[in-house]
């Protein structure tokens, strides 16, 4: 059959608001920039004038010539090995899209999708689809089938009231002031061209969204949310980091296993909670200096991009300021944690470190007879008020900016003992801080809770338990775990997400 009839009938088959949707997904607004091979052009108007004409006219014409214009570019494209390109991200975004929308073109190439991924060095795992669909536009979906198209265009409304924002933007005059968003389609192409605007603006991204949020905020709620939702659920969504779907992240294991008793027991309890939660794991044993440096230049790749959050685990002995690695040479502890953060594929994603060793050999330690023998080895102040507003700084928009960011932000480090005191462990079964926080994190997979509750209930947890030093003296002690977090949003735990047990909904 002639490809231009398949793609005509393709496109006849997808509905206004999958088509909205794709388009979206398509032109994923973190894209990078244009790399070896690709013309440096401005994308602004070409992600943003399809979706303005399509709210202005009321027909998918643009969009549909947009779509096409993307799979004749794939179509012709020849995958050139061993050099990443534009049109291989773009083409790996295009496939992930129509697969969760479940409109793949029956005409795509799917060997140059293979051959694309053997460039990013993806792994069996790593080809799964839903890694390289981007978890903030997921998020951004969501927020957008809780609203109804007069929700939506009561936002409208209130972003064409800010002068200073709109000024000189060709496209928000083709969509004029009034908007009819109820056709089909139509509210999600309205809804995601603010989006687009706000990111393309430096208004929003996938960690600053309050831009976006005072927008919604503004919406009356009988008349602008779907049934079972309301305002404050849909700005909660917002406010969380972006995880969604199949992998959760990327978790590195770290253990050093020479001279410590049930490390390998660490490792494995580990493992099974990072794969219980959806992550794709890697392990290094005994690791070294150089086994470090590996790591983070093999985190530098574009692959990782991909992920969604990154986790670490790090077990070994250690003191106040330093961890003994393997070969009994030691690193500064916060040499460690602030060369991470600094990776550029996992800006503005949430990062945590588990870090699992002493940090001196002080103990809290339990006196008397009783414990021998005995181990485990408000409204006043409603900021909502009025009168407490009218005291408040008025921060304008013209003195915030989303644009530049520390690089320990979006990072959280979980110490397993505090400050110059011992992480005690058990013979057996290694440390006891690794052991209670793989146990609540299994527990609380599915019931909606945050890292940073079972952070708190982990040191309720193992303050609780009695133990004993494993020299002569046998002294009884307690142990306790802190954590330092410079978050921006809430990381909640996801629901169980093996890639063989998650079975996909298309979206409508």
């Amino acid at each position: 059959m002639d490809e231009v009839i398949q793609v005509t009938q393709w496109l006849s088959s997808i509905t206004p608001r999958k088509k909205a949707k794709l388009f979206f997904f398509t032109t994923h607004a973190d894209a990078p920039s244009p790399m070896v091979g690709s013309n440096d052009v401005d994308t602004r108007e070409e992600t943003q004038l399809p979706l303005a004409t399509t709210v202005a006219l009321h027909n998918f014409k643009n969009i549909d010539e947009f779509l096409k214009k993307k799979v004749n570019t794939f179509s012709c494209y020849n995958v050139i090995e061993n050099e990443i390109t534009k049109t291989d991200y773009e083409y790996l975004r295009f496939y992930s899209a129509c697969k969760y929308l479940d409109v793949v073109p029956p005409f795509l190439d799917l060997e140059k999708i293979s051959a694309i991924q053997n460039k990013f060095e993806m792994t069996d795992e790593e080809r799964d689809y839903r890694l390289l669909l981007d978890s903030a536009d997921l998020v951004l979906e969501k927020v957008c089938d809780s609203l109804k198209p007069a929700g939506v265009s009561q936002m409208w409304t209130a972003l064409r009231k800010d002068r200073n924002l709109i000024r000189g933007v060709k496209t928000i005059d083709i969509i004029g002031f009034f908007v009819d968003p109820n056709p089909t389609g139509i509210k999600e192409c309205l809804f995601f061209f603010i989006v687009r605007f706000l990111q393309k603006a430096d208004k929003i991204n996938r960690v600053n969204t309050n831009r976006l949020e005072r927008l919604i905020a503004q919406c009356d709620e009988s008349s602008s949310c779907e049934e079972g939702k309301t305002i404050d659920f849909i700005i909660d969504s917002l406010r969380f980091y972006p995880t969604e779907l199949y992998p959760f992240g990327f978790c590195l294991i770290m253990c050093v296993i020479e001279g410590r008793d049930g490390a390998m027991q660490e490792i494995e309890k580990t493992m099974e909670i990072s794969r219980h939660l959806g992550m794709i794991t890697h392990t290094e044993k005994n690791p070294t200096k150089e086994t470090i440096e590996l790591v983070k230049k093999e985190l530098m790749k574009p692959k990782y991009q991909f992920y969604s959050s990154f986790t670490c685990w790090f077990m070994s002995h250690g003191d106040s300021n330093s961890m003994v690695l393997a070969d009994g040479e030691t690193i500064e502890r916060e040499w460690f944690l602030t060369s991470f953060p600094d990776i550029s594929t996992f800006q503005l994603k949430p990062k945590v470190f588990f870090m699992v060793s002493c940090r001196g050999a002080n103990k809290f330690s339990l006196k008397g007879d009783e414990f021998e023998g005995q181990s485990a080895t408000c409204d006043y102040y409603d900021i909502g008020s009025a009168l407490i507003r009218n005291r408040m700084l008025d921060i304008t928009d013209s003195v915030r900016d989303i644009s530049y960011v520390q690089p320990m932000m979006d990072t959280l480090v979980a110490y397993s003992t505090i400050l110059d005191h011992l992480s005690g462990r058990a013979n057996t079964h290694g440390s006891i801080y690794v052991d209670r926080a793989c146990v609540l994190m299994s527990e609380n997979i599915s019931r909606g809770r945050s890292l940073t509750e079972i952070l708190e209930h982990l040191s309720q947890d193992l303050h609780e338990i009695l133990q004993e030093t494993m020299d002569e003296d046998r002294i009884v002690y307690k142990q306790a775990c802190h954590y330092d977090s410079f978050f921006r949003k809430t990381l909640k735990l996801p629901y169980t997400r093996h890639p063989k047990e998650d079975v996909h909904s298309a979206p409508q």
